[in-house]
């Protein structure tokens, strides 16, 4: 249990004074947080402080400040360095860290944080920082100790809506490294439809306003292919690998034809190519989830 004050008005630390690190802190400030604020560039925090935020002279002091302290900075290795010598300073305290980290690294930093009686809440931030504050656009992913969750929430609510993934410290960052995932493959699909269309002086905002509702439509699809791919059963009457190496192979001829890059494109083609040369084109096409997860298989 946390020995310091939470609740509504609890006050709050927050470390690294970056784009994001300050949007946070502007967040708690307009929540009515008393917020202490620390960068490694005093001159970060003119603002924040001009709309009342406490600027400490060391992370020391920071820390001292805080019942929850968050950590916003670049890396592992960045945090690590401020936190380190402040060990002693953060004992039974509450440590938000939203800063990307590795799954394994999120559990090294949980251990670290335990073995010195430091509550320790992983966080990953879904958004940038423009949206942060703004619960129907920014999320924010944690995992670790609940308890730092229950009694903080008023305020950590204040950065976006909230998800707690467990009690695990990795697992914010695997999902968040998942949905990241998702969105490159997202998006490097919008840039090359978009190249290939400009082939024939079609604008980008002409193609944005087909590409927005057509990626809207596909996205319902996603729950059935998780149930599929849950129940590992990928026997199908319609859109098989086989169907789909043809609507592959049909993008990627004319993309060559209009003499653009197939970069995006050849990759799905070839964990589609690699399924149906096993044997499996009849199978929905989630099966391709197998081919990613054993790539020798």
């Amino acid at each position: 249990m946390n020995e310091h004050a939470s609740g509504p008005a609890a006050p709050v630390t927050v470390i690294g004074l970056g784009s994001m690190g300050q949007a946070v802190a502007a967040a708690f400030l307009k929540g009515g947080h008393p917020t202490t604020i620390w960068n490694r560039t005093a001159a970060k925090g003119r603002d924040l402080v001009a709309r009342g935020a406490v600027l400490a002279h060391s992370p020391a002091d920071a820390v001292r400040a805080g019942g929850l302290v968050v950590v916003c900075v670049l890396d592992r290795e960045a945090a690590q360095g401020i936190l380190g010598p402040v060990e002693a300073e953060l004992a039974g305290r509450s440590l938000t860290v939203l800063t990307s980290l590795s799954p394994e690294e999120a559990e090294e930093m949980a251990q670290w944080a335990a073995e010195r009686n430091i509550s320790f809440l992983g966080g990953a931030i879904m958004a940038t920082p423009d949206l942060i504050g703004d619960p129907e656009a920014a999320s924010i992913l944690y995992a670790g100790s609940h308890t730092v969750l229950r009694e903080y929430r008023p305020a950590l609510e204040l950065l976006g809506a909230t998800t707690y993934l467990g009690d695990s410290a990795a697992r914010a960052s695997l999902l968040e490294t998942g949905l990241l995932a998702s969105m490159y493959a997202m998006f490097a699909g919008f840039y090359h439809g978009t190249a290939l269309v400009g082939t024939d002086g079609v604008t980008a905002e002409e193609f944005t306003a087909l590409a927005v509702p057509w990626l809207k439509a596909m996205t319902t699809f996603l729950p059935g292919q998780a149930e599929i791919i849950d129940a590992g059963d990928y026997t199908t009457d319609q859109q098989s690998l086989e169907f789909n190496k043809g609507g592959l192979d049909h993008i990627i001829r004319i993309s060559e034809a209009r003499g653009i890059a197939t970069d995006v494109m050849r990759p799905m083609a070839a964990l589609v190519d690699r399924q149906v040369e096993r044997g499996h084109g009849a199978d929905s096409v989630a099966r391709l989830v197998e081919g990613i997860r054993y790539p020798e298989a």
